[in-house]
């Protein structure tokens, strides 16, 4: 297991989901964040199912900075409930986690 983690997250438009990961990386909180979209998702919301176009935004931190990172999606997100997923990195090339890792550290 290396220290690393892969955080998604969805927004209901591009330039939002651009804008947010733009702010996360140069918060240092995370080491990049990718946008990918449309995608459609498909879910339950207070008693209803729902359709949406959303933008997923995959995000590479760490497991010590993912609670920080949790905080600011939260601020920064527009819906009520946000998916806010981290998936441990469980194996990867060393000079990648490597950066991961003094991405987010913070500068003193």
């Amino acid at each position: 297991m290396t220290p690393c983690c892969q955080v998604t997250t969805t927004f209901p438009n591009q330039a939002l989901a651009e804008e947010v990961a733009q702010r996360l990386v140069a918060e240092r909180l995370a080491a990049c964040a990718q946008v990918q979209g449309p995608i459609v998702s498909t879910y339950r919301w207070e008693g209803a199912v729902e359709s949406a176009t959303e933008w997923y935004c995959h995000i590479k931190t760490t497991v010590s900075r993912f609670p920080d990172l949790r905080r600011r999606i939260r601020e920064l997100h527009p819906y009520q409930v946000a998916e806010i997923i981290a998936v441990p990195i469980v194996d990867g090339d060393p000079a990648y986690l490597q950066w991961i890792e003094e991405s987010v550290r913070s500068v003193t």
